[in-house]
This record gives structure tokens, sequence and C-alpha cells, in this order.
């Protein structure tokens, strides 16, 4: 579907004032960044900050804290098994370490488990990779240039960003780790964008102060994630089920996290998996749509995670905030709420409105980016409006080609460049519509810098992890995320199997009691969780 007349109209808006902004950015000259008082007036439209979209929880352990409905409903949910009918004295799989979750994180943390000499076994959802970590594109940030660039510069990047909200200890784990995050995946074969002489090409993101993001093209977390992939699967230590879903976890009678129950999508049969410690590597929330928003994430991206850990009595922190990246697909309809790479703003397209005019500086951080998209189109009223009726606002894209020379936009970002042009539309030509998509779970469970949770034994890794980006995370720091922190939970949980854990009792006792607090606390019976999957089948009317 290429763009209409109506919207080739539009566009020639955008063409006729390209030359003069062009001008503007080879010059150096840029819309100067909002200070604070502004940032915190701009924050005013971010989704975040409507009251109206939060409530308290009435159980858990962080009973009082107000987080969305969307995952205040899933968390205040009776379970989906049966607790009479589970059988937990005969195990069907037994192993030393367990991990939930198939994608950047679990599949780092298994090679490293599997390298200290510990059985594992790794459960996914779907297939093995089917997991946020393919939709992130532009890149993963580490200071691996010492000459301009230390942990110190990414540490006060990332409070920054996050509103100096962050977990302090996890920060610095971070940053401190992730220069050599980045000489790992190399050593196993990521293809790093590079300059003819070897080094590593870098670009700014939004909220950094030094050109610290390492990419593949636009396709970083898919190059990653084939990368860990094939590498975890010439292990014969590590065994994977896939199409295997956690739905409760299992504690033994010294309080250890000794397990999971899970539930086979193709027979739909329980079994059960005894371990000696778990690692949680769920990821995200975006398809439970916050507010409504459309999402980037992969389709299992239901909060399966912190519903298990919670329910077992791990804490969570930060999920009174979520992520809406800047800029997601709103037109072609087909394409709706794909996310359309941080790298495009890196690299010197600017965001206009219906007017052909640029209204927010595009490195500010993802939060006051989203804020000032949502405030264009909706309270000054110069978005653009699509057939379907939504609204967006122009991601400048030719600008690129102009800047860098022709054909930099289709090598340089060869996913969004394919993706388009089965729509009929050309990016290198002609701009992309865009709109702020529901993106990544800033809070989770509560993690130490060693990855445990307040439940012993289970451990916690990636997206259903909290507290690393505070309020708001900046781009290229989820990748690194699942590096860092799947690689010290692989090596957490493989030593805790080794030292720690206690074998005993299996029970599910936690979920029978998590059921009588709902009932205590009158919350209504709702759908089952973990969900699994998302509905989108139409509802019969009465």
């Amino acid at each position: 579907m290429a763009y209409p007349e109506k919207m080739k109209s539009l566009i020639k808006v955008v063409e006729s004032t390209r030359a003069e902004r062009v001008k503007r950015k080879k010059a150096g000259e840029e819309i100067p960044f909002l200070d604070l008082d502004q940032r915190k007036d701009r924050l005013k439209h971010h989704p975040d900050f409507k009251e109206e979209g939060r409530r308290e929880l009435k159980i858990g352990p962080n009973k009082g804290y107000a987080i969305a409905h969307e995952v205040a409903d899933v968390l205040e949910t009776k379970s989906r098994i049966n607790l009479k009918k589970i059988d937990l004295t005969t195990p069907d799989i037994e192993t030393d370490v367990l991990i939930v979750g198939g994608g950047g994180a679990g599949t780092s943390a298994a090679l490293i488990a599997g390298s200290t000499g510990a059985k594992v076994t790794m459960v996914t959802k779907l297939r093995h990779g089917d997991a946020n970590t393919m939709m992130a594109e532009g890149g993963i940030q580490a200071s691996s240039k010492s000459e301009k660039d230390s942990p110190y510069y990414h540490y006060l990047d990332v409070m920054g960003g996050g509103h100096f909200t962050n977990d302090p200890d996890l920060v610095d784990t971070l940053v401190s780790n992730a220069p050599e995050a980045i000489q790992w995946l190399e050593s196993l074969g990521v293809n790093f964008s590079k300059f003819p002489d070897g080094r590593l090409k870098t670009i700014h993101g939004g909220g950094t102060s030094r050109k610290r993001m390492h990419y593949a093209a636009d396709i970083t977390g898919a190059e990653i994630m084939r990368v860990l992939r094939d590498e975890v699967r010439s292990k014969t230590e590590i065994k994977i089920i896939e199409f295997a879903p956690a739905v409760e976890l299992i504690i033994n009678e010294h309080g250890h996290c000794a397990g999971a129950v899970l539930f086979n999508l193709e027979t739909e049969e329980y079994l059960v998996a005894k371990a000696k410690s778990v690692i949680m590597a769920t990821g995200g929330c975006g398809r439970l749509h916050i507010q409504g928003f459309m999402t980037t994430n992969h389709y299992g991206a239901t909060a399966d995670g912190i519903t298990m850990g919670y329910r077992a009595g791990a804490k969570i922190g930060f999920l009174h905030t979520v992520q809406y990246h800047p800029t997601g697909i709103v037109f072609p309809e087909q394409a709706e709420g794909i996310l359309v790479t941080e790298k495009f703003r890196g690299s010197g397209a600017n965001l206009v409105n219906v007017e052909g005019l640029q209204f927010v500086n595009e490195r500010e951080p993802r939060d006051i980016e989203a804020a000032s998209i949502i405030r264009e189109c909706t309270v000054q009223g110069k978005g653009v409006p699509t057939p379907a009726g939504k609204v967006g606002v122009w991601l400048d894209s030719p600008m690129i080609d102009m800047l860098a020379g022709p054909g930099t936009v289709k090598k340089e970002f060869p996913g969004k460049y394919i993706l388009y042009q089965r729509f009929g539309i050309d990016i290198s030509k002609e701009p992309m519509l865009i709109y702020p998509t529901l993106h990544y779970q800033n809070g989770g469970l509560e993690i130490d810098s060693n990855t445990a949770t307040a439940v012993p034994g289970l451990f916690a890794a990636g997206e259903v992890a909290g507290g690393i980006h505070g309020a708001n995370r900046l781009m290229g720091n989820s990748l690194l995320d699942i590096v860092v922190f799947g690689r010290i939970a692989g090596r957490a949980a493989s030593e805790f199997s080794k030292t720690k854990a206690k074998d005993g009792k299996l029970n599910i006792d936690h979920v029978e009691k998590y059921h009588k607090e709902l009932e205590q606390a009158g919350v209504p019976e709702r759908k089952q969780a973990p969900i699994l999957l998302p509905d989108y089948s139409r509802q019969k009317s009465a």
C-alpha cells in the first residue's frame, strides 16, 4: 500500500522544508534541548502521567502500589492450574538450572550456566528466539572507546535518562560490564558494523553524551539472537523445550524456588520441572496494550514472569512507568506498531509535523521524545492524519541520504528499507509516518546486582527485572541489559545450585494462599493468568 494521494500532498510540505533543514543540520544547528523544567512540563503529556491509567494493588508484597490497570488485572488473577490435579511427587523433568524464557537474557544465561558444568534446561513459550530481543534494531551501548568515553559517562547518561530514580548498584553493574559484553558477543561471531580498518562503528542515541551505540545495520537484536541461539544449540549440556511455557513456580519445604509447572501448548498437558535454581527471563508485557497503545512487542509478551514471581513472593518495582518508543509505524496499517529504530534520528532524520516543521530535538530521552510527539498531535493539532483516522508525525528519512550520501538509507537500514518496499514506499525518497508505540516494561521483579530476587533460588534477568533503567530506558541499554545480567544470572544460578540449594518436598502452597488473599480482598474474578497469549478475537455482541 503506497501512500494515497492525500498523504502524498502532505509529503510535498515536508519536501518544501527539507533543504533548509538539511542545511541547518550540516551547520550543526539544532533545536535546543529542553531544560529540566521544560522536560517536567512536557512529561505531562506522557501516558505514565495519567493518574486514571493506574490503580493500587490490593494484595501481595507490593500492596498499595499503583500500576497500570492492565498489569494489575494480570497480577490480581487466579492461577490457570487446578492445584489439586498437579502431582509434584514425580517430576517429569529434573535439572540443575531451569531457565524460563528463550530470548537474549535466557540464552545468555544458559551459555554461562552450561559452561560452569551445570545441567541446564531452557523452556520457552514459543520457539527459541521468539522474543523482544529480535525486535531490537538500533544498537547496544558500551563505552568501548576509552579515549573518548568511559563507564563513568555511561553511568551518568543511564541515571539521567532514568530521572535519577534507577538503582545505582544495578546501573554500576550494567555499565562496568558493558565493554566485556561487546567483546564476548564479537568473540561468539556477532557481526557488528565496522569501518574498513576493523574498528566498530558507533553513533549517538537519545540521551547519550558520547557515541557508544554499537550496531549491526538496523537488525542488531536479530543478529545477536542469531548468534546466541546457534551457540546454545551446539551445547549438549543445555536442553531446550519449546512451546512449553511455565505457568507457576514451585517452592520447596525450605522456601527455595525449586522449579516450575509447565504447560505443553501442543498436548495441553501440565509438566513438573524440578530444579535447584530458576532464572526468570520471560521479557515484558507489551501485548497487554496498556492504555490502548499499539506495541512493538512479540506475540508472547504478556507479563508472565512478573505474574508468577509476584505470586511466589518476589517484590516488583518501577511498574508504574512504561516506555513508549517515540517512533512506531502508524501507516501502513498492516505494519502498525512495528519499531522504527532510534538510529534513524541518530543518523540525522528530523521529526516534523504536518506543516513540515521540526518541533523537538531528536536526541531527547525517549519519554521526552514520545511526550513531544503526543503533544504535537493531540494538543497542538499538528499531526498528520491517516486514512484510518489516526495521526502521526513524519520521520524524514530521505535527509540521511542528503547528509551522508546516496544509498546510505538502503545500506544502513536494510530491514526497514525492505519492509517499506513491500508497501510500495521508498524510505530513501519518502518519509515514514510514526507515532509512539508501547515498547518496554521499565519495571519488573526487584533484583540485586547478582540478579537474585527476594525468593531464594529465583533469579531474574532482562526485561522481566526492574530497577536498572529507572523511570525511562535509554536506547541500546536493553540489549546490553540482557547480555550483562543474563550472563550474571547464569553464573549466580549455577553457583546457587551447587552451594546453597537444598533438596526438599515440593509445593505450590503459595498459589493457594494467593487465591485466598484475592477472595479476602474482594478482588473480582477475571481471566486466569498467566494469559500466555493475547486474545485478538472479536467479541460477540449480546
